[in-house]
This record gives structure tokens, sequence and C-alpha cells, in this order.
């Protein structure tokens, strides 16, 4: 597979914690809505895929049921908010509070 983030998937994503892991996700998910927020489409979709890369490496660690289930419920609302139908009915703000948790529960401890 051709990855985005050819580092990461080399194995230093398996390094981070789950929330640091989370965390980063939302930073791309978050980039993706600010470059939508701008108009700039070409950005935002660039965000997006790399978004998904970084769901699906975390998919790879998923070590318990719950856990990937979450995160391939995640998965679906991100695509279906950025390129389907919205049929979960996403909002940015309800993005933003998602994966703001996981960002604060990251460095809570830094």
């Amino acid at each position: 597979m051709n990855y985005l983030h050819k580092e990461l998937a080399d194995g230093r994503w398996r390094k981070l914690s789950f929330l640091e892991q989370m965390a980063n996700v939302g930073s791309e998910v978050g980039r993706a809505l600010n470059w939508q927020k701008k108009g700039n489409s070409a950005s935002c979709r660039k965000a997006y895929e790399r978004s998904l890369e970084l769901i699906d490496l975390t998919l790879e660690n998923a070590a318990t049921f719950p856990r990937l289930k979450e995160l391939s419920r995640l998965r679906e609302a991100v695509a279906d908010y950025f390129s389907g139908e919205n049929t979960f009915k996403s909002t940015e703000s309800s993005l933003r509070k998602y994966f703001d948790n996981f960002a604060y529960a990251a460095r809570k401890d830094r």
C-alpha cells in the first residue's frame, strides 16, 4: 500500500498510545474541516484522506472488539461526512467535540 504517512506506517504509529493516535486523527479531521470552511476542496480532500489512513493504522492496532467497533463506526462516520450523504447527521461541531476529548486526554499527563 502507498501510505501518505510513511514513517508512521513503518511502525512509529504503534509506539503511540491510543489517546495520542486518536488526537492525531482528530488533527487531520480538524484540518479537513478548516479547509472545507475555507472552500478549498482539494486541501480538504487530502486532509480527509490522511485522516482515513490514520484511522486505518489505528484499526490495525486495535486489540479489543469494543475498540474495533468504535473505530470502524468512526471511519464510517468521517467518510460519510466528507464524501457521503451524511446519513449519521454529523456536524463540524460534533466531530471537533469528539476529537477534542482525545487531544485533552493525551496532553493531560504531559
